[in-house]
């Protein structure tokens, strides 16, 4: 057994250090993010809500994402998670948001979208970073990767 924290644990501590929220905008991990965050006890002082938009019509009514983003890039676009995460980040307060917009497949994919693609976007205090990231694997294994490649990247935006 080890002591190495768990990287949602470090985020929670991270995130407590500053005085500042964190929320999540979701489309392909469909809350996973969220849930992987209040496995943490105390995660109640920097986790208020989140956000899990499936639907178009749900990223453009819960968060702002444009209609035009939308529709000119696709829902799995860097603009779209940039969109997302940014969005999400306004509509909680949050100084710190993590979005996810992919395909997790069997389906959906196409040669130009191929299911495993996803991208992550990550807004902080105002800065907005984004991934595109291609995992291969069964829809869940995928969805994990994405989740875990989430909190990853928002740890790293974090210090």
């Amino acid at each position: 057994m080890t002591d190495e924290k768990q990287i949602e644990e470090k985020i929670v501590d991270r995130l407590k250090e500053r005085g500042w929220q964190v929320t999540c905008a979701e489309s392909c991990t469909g809350g996973m993010i969220a849930s992987t965050l209040v496995n943490v006890a105390g995660v109640s002082d920097v986790f208020m809500e989140s956000y899990v938009t499936y639907a178009n019509a749900s990223k453009h009514k819960l968060i702002g994402v444009s209609t035009e983003a939308l529709n000119t890039f696709g829902a799995v676009s860097r603009q779209v998670a940039e969109q997302m995460a940014k969005g999400a980040a306004k509509e909680a307060s949050a100084q710190a948001a993590v979005a996810v917009t992919g395909i997790a497949g069997p389906d959906g994919g196409t040669e130009e979208k191929p299911v495993g693609l996803v991208y992550i976007g990550c807004y902080v205090d105002g800065k907005i970073y984004v991934t595109e990231n291609h995992f291969k694997g069964s829809r869940m294994e995928i969805r994990r990767k994405t989740t875990q490649a989430a909190l990853t990247l928002l740890y790293e935006c974090l210090i």
